[in-house]
């Protein structure tokens, strides 16, 4: 390694390090206004990264974000889910792209990547504010580019890890319905009945309940065999696995056993089919703001709060906790992850859980009731 000056087109004085790359091969590296800058690049660049192992040749640096882009998307094409794939693609190019395409690996700043986080979250990218939701997700895609390229020794360090990034508000208070609502919400339903008897009942996710045929109803066993999903993409109906990737069977009560529309059908034949239309599956309703859907109409026929067809599936679960399942039966039923998640989802399902814990804790110490020890604190226990 060897440190040399040099002059520019203007006739200015600069340093340069010429050294050789693990591979042997010689190179330099340019621009160094002092030397003593240029031997302190050396130093931390060169002479201790090949050391270490962690060398990473700057040349690798030029490639753009949008160079990056296509492999990173590939890789989540593997697994991720159709609906999913169209969030991140849209994600990409409104977000991600309008501001990282063009500029190279190399040049990204922690800062930068700071000041467009901020940009988004204030409305300084186009004079609107966007959601943590939305920040979360563009930032994720322009992190995992630059973990793939560390990864791919392209970088040495990802400088969009570490970052100041907005929390997503606590979630609100879910809307759950007594059996009473549930059933008066699902008659003024009029075709779609039993299809919200189902949700409220069960807790099946839309696309879950769309997706399911008639093989995969047991109704000896009232099960139902959650092997698929139907998912809305851009207009488009799009069949893959259920949410989390994982097969579950759910069960349904007997109730709901004789309403199930399986009679005449074969066993490829979708269970719930639109009710107003020979051409497929149930379609996502409009949002319940708007007044405009079947469902919100209902909702306001049977006098029950306003909601979206997702929240059924909180019904389903109160009603299950209600009826005295535990959380392991309601995770497996959700086909949430982990029991974990279910108690952070419902936490306040379980309230009643903490009444009855210090009711039973309290009858514990009065009944030890140690060297009448509430007598001398004066607490009457009888």
């Amino acid at each position: 390694m060897s440190i040399s000056t040099y002059r520019t087109n203007t006739g200015e004085l600069r340093y340069r390090v010429r050294y050789r790359k693990p591979d042997g091969t010689q190179t330099d590296r340019r621009g160094f206004k002092r030397k003593k800058d240029a031997q302190l690049w050396e130093a931390d660049h060169v002479t201790v990264a090949i050391a270490k192992g962690s060398y990473v040749d700057p040349a690798s640096a030029k490639s753009t974000i949008g160079d990056l882009w296509p492999a990173w998307i590939a890789k989540k094409k593997v697994n991720a889910k159709p609906s999913y794939l169209d969030d991140l693609e849209g994600a990409y190019g409104k977000y991600v792209a309008a501001y990282w395409a063009n500029i190279r690996i190399g040049k990204v700043s922690r800062a930068g990547v700071q000041q467009w986080v901020g940009d988004m979250t204030h409305g300084r990218v186009d004079g609107k504010a966007k959601s943590a939701s939305v920040v979360l997700r563009a930032y994720g895609i322009l992190a995992g580019i630059l973990d793939d390229a560390v990864a791919d020794n392209l970088i040495p360090h990802n400088p969009a890890r570490g970052v100041s990034l907005p929390r997503k508000p606590r979630r609100t208070r879910h809307t759950y319905l007594n059996a009473q609502q549930l059933f008066a919400l699902a008659d003024a339903c009029g075709p779609y009945r039993v299809f919200v008897l189902t949700l409220g009942l069960t807790g099946l996710r839309w696309g879950e309940a769309t997706g399911l045929t008639i093989r995969d109803v047991d109704l000896d066993r009232r099960r139902f065999d959650i092997n698929k999903s139907a998912t809305e993409v851009r207009r488009r109906i799009v069949v893959g696995t259920p949410k989390t990737h994982e097969l579950r069977t759910v069960m349904f009560p007997a109730v709901l056993a004789p309403l199930l529309p399986v009679r005449g059908k074969s066993d490829d034949d979708l269970l719930f089919a639109d009710p107003t239309s020979p051409t497929g599956y149930i379609m996502q309703v409009d949002s319940p703001k708007t007044g405009s859907s079947w469902f919100t109409r209902a909702c306001d026929a049977a006098g029950v709060p306003r909601m979206t067809v997702h929240d059924l599936r909180h019904t389903a679960a109160s009603l299950m906790v209600r009826s005295g399942a535990n959380v392991k039966a309601v995770q497996r039923q959700l086909g949430h992850a982990s029991a974990a998640m279910t108690l952070d989802v419902y936490a306040d399902l379980f309230d009643d859980d903490l009444d009855a814990v210090s009711e039973s804790m309290n009858r514990l110490l009065i009944d030890a009731n140690v060297g009448n020890m509430w007598a001398r604190e004066g607490i009457l226990t009888a």
